[in-house]
């Protein structure tokens, strides 16, 4: 089946063409900056050709136009079989689902869990039947693999009853890609998976870690919202919850003013003051940036903390997954984080690391030390194989 996968986001849509039969990407590409003069259009092809350009793009509904476009100018349009859509939260659903008018209300019914990012998914099912009207939807949850973990992993310690009554717990994200990567590191490894045992990793603007355990999700470092866990771009993570009264009665912020603070103005731009990208606070902390190198030393520190505290639901560990923009290709920032988690024994090889892993099945680690390794992740197949499942019934 050749699926079109999209990915919606407020000022954004990226999308691809798989064919899950091959596992080929026929065709990507991403539409950034919507609502600007110069919004910007990256497209690729199977064959590696790649074309940028920019121009005025208003709306998501434009973005739709462009897409399409796109696919007809490639002639692909009419072999797209199905639509699947990655949701960030799915909140009530454990599994993917037909986009259905109930489903689409529900998703609308829980913005507030992932108000970044739910309005924008549900935006793209809307202008998707506009210009793809004949084909099946399917929503694809980052939440839906980590409904594996127990209750003492996903239940807060505050009253009981807002579980009950508000679903108020623990939910996970990025699911997609932990997924992907326990599947792909037990076939490196030759570990059935349903006894292997990980730590994944993905890290890039929006980072998460989870514990493994026997091919399912017993821990992952994300909650209620993709705000807790780990040090990212621009969103804090954990932190003392008091802070935000103390925000309040010092400094009369409301609560617009502590989200947009804890979502946009935190993790690696708070901290640096001037970049929430990884490669632009390696070249800052390079030339002698304090700040830049500040923020490095927190991402890094925050990482090994979190990852020493979920390793701890496993019977064993078989490896340390690295993946994402940042875990595929900072070097500096794997390194740092295993000297961070020298107490479990992990020990980089420099010449392994320095090439990412390529030519050693992704094995960073040095011999005789625990494993660490390197996995492209792939979450639009993933989206792809989850769409077809579902069409299939």
């Amino acid at each position: 089946m050749r699926v079109l996968v999209l990915n919606s986001g407020s000022s954004s849509v990226k999308f691809a063409v798989i064919d899950t039969h091959s596992k080929e990407e026929i065709a990507s590409g991403i539409i950034e900056s919507i609502g600007s003069e110069t919004s910007a259009v990256t497209t690729k092809l199977k064959n590696g050709e790649k074309q940028k350009s920019a121009r005025a793009i208003k709306t998501i509904k434009d973005a739709f136009a462009v897409i399409q476009e796109f696919l007809r100018a490639q002639n692909l349009d009419a072999s797209i079989e199905a639509i699947g859509h990655r949701v960030v939260h799915g909140g009530k659903y454990f599994k993917s689902q037909k986009i259905t008018a109930e489903v689409k209300e529900y998703l609308t019914s829980i913005e507030l869990f992932a108000p970044l990012h739910q309005p924008a998914h549900v935006a793209g099912f809307e202008n998707a039947a506009v210009f793809f009207p004949k084909l099946t939807q399917v929503a694809v949850f980052d939440t839906a693999f980590h409904q594996t973990m127990p209750r003492k992993a996903f239940l807060y310690g505050i009253p009981y009853k807002y579980y009950e009554d508000l679903q108020i717990r623990r939910y996970g994200f990025h699911g997609t890609s932990h997924y992907y990567l326990t599947q792909e590191a037990a076939k490196r490894l030759k570990i059935p998976v349903e006894e292997i045992n990980l730590v994944t990793a993905h890290l890039g603007n929006g980072s998460s870690a989870s514990a493994i355990r026997n091919g399912k999700c017993a821990d992952t470092t994300m909650g209620f919202t993709p705000l807790e866990g780990l040090v990212m771009g621009t969103r804090s993570g954990s932190l003392d919850p008091a802070i935000l009264f103390f925000l309040h009665d010092k400094l009369g912020y409301d609560m617009k003013r502590l989200d947009k603070l804890l979502n946009k103005e935190s993790g690696l731009f708070g901290l640096s003051g001037s970049a929430s990208d990884m490669r632009a606070i390696l070249e800052k902390r390079a030339a002698g940036d304090e700040r830049a190198a500040i923020a490095f030393e927190v991402f890094c520190y925050r990482l090994a903390r979190e990852i020493g505290g979920i390793v701890m639901a496993l019977p064993r560990l078989d490896a340390l997954v690295f993946s994402g923009g940042i875990g595929e290709n900072s070097a500096e920032v794997r390194k740092q984080t295993l000297e961070n988690l020298a107490l479990l024994g992990f020990k980089t090889d420099e010449a392994r690391n320095e090439i990412h892993g390529k030519n050693t099945n992704g094995v960073i680690s040095a011999e005789g030390t625990p494993l660490a390794i390197v996995i492209p992740t792939n979450e639009e197949l993933v989206i792809a194989f989850e769409t077809e499942k579902v069409v299939a019934g």
